[in-house]
């Protein structure tokens, strides 16, 4: 596979018109072996991914978005929704065996859980919107969503909260708006 910078970030685009193009299984499972490579912190992989796929799944998230996320929702092929579970560490005996201690850095302590909870996910969130640009899909992702309805409905009985939405399949260009503007180096670099 030759994946370019181009692919990943120069041309690619957030999309909100999608063509009705199915998504297979077989990729979205793809999708997750490259994302859980991506490095967290003590790998902790908080992130979960819920693929809607059906109509009826997308017809429960859809009421649950802010009303200029609606019909992107239920227009794409698949949406996604990113979760960070808050019970991560119980995994960490599996997830980082060289140190047995590394439960203990977190039992008791919801702040840190939920500070490291939420920053995983979001890097892994990160890495899942480039896995899907080097597999050749298009994302659109979202905050505009009620998120204690999002974690009720989909989430509900769990200790996993939702990060973000995210629209994935393949984008129609021909609803791009115009490439908004990005902040020069100097603007939000500095260099010491």
């Amino acid at each position: 596979m030759n994946i370019t910078t181009e692919q990943l970030f120069d041309n690619a685009r957030t999309h909100n018109v999608w063509r009705d193009e199915p998504v297979p299984d077989a990729l979205l499972q793809r999708l997750y072996d490259l994302v859980k490579f991506g490095p967290t912190s003590a790998n902790c992989s908080p992130a979960r991914f819920l693929f809607l796929r059906s109509p009826e799944a997308k017809a429960r998230l859809v009421p649950l978005m802010d009303e200029g996320n609606r019909a992107k929702t239920a227009a794409a092929p698949v949406t996604v929704i990113v979760g960070m579970d808050l019970t991560f560490y119980e995994k960490l005996p599996q997830l980082f065996p060289h140190n047995p201690t590394a439960r203990s850095w977190f039992e008791g302590n919801p702040a840190k859980i939920e500070q490291t909870a939420f920053r995983n996910s979001s890097l892994q969130g990160g890495y899942f919107i480039l896995a899907a640009r080097a597999l050749g899909l298009d994302c659109g992702p979202m905050s505009g969503f009620n998120a204690a309805a999002v974690d009720a409905e989909f989430w509900g009985g769990t200790s996993i909260k939702t990060n973000f939405i995210c629209s994935l399949g393949h984008g129609d260009p021909s609803g791009l708006f115009p490439r908004s503007p990005r902040l020069a180096f100097d603007e939000a670099c500095g260099l010491l």
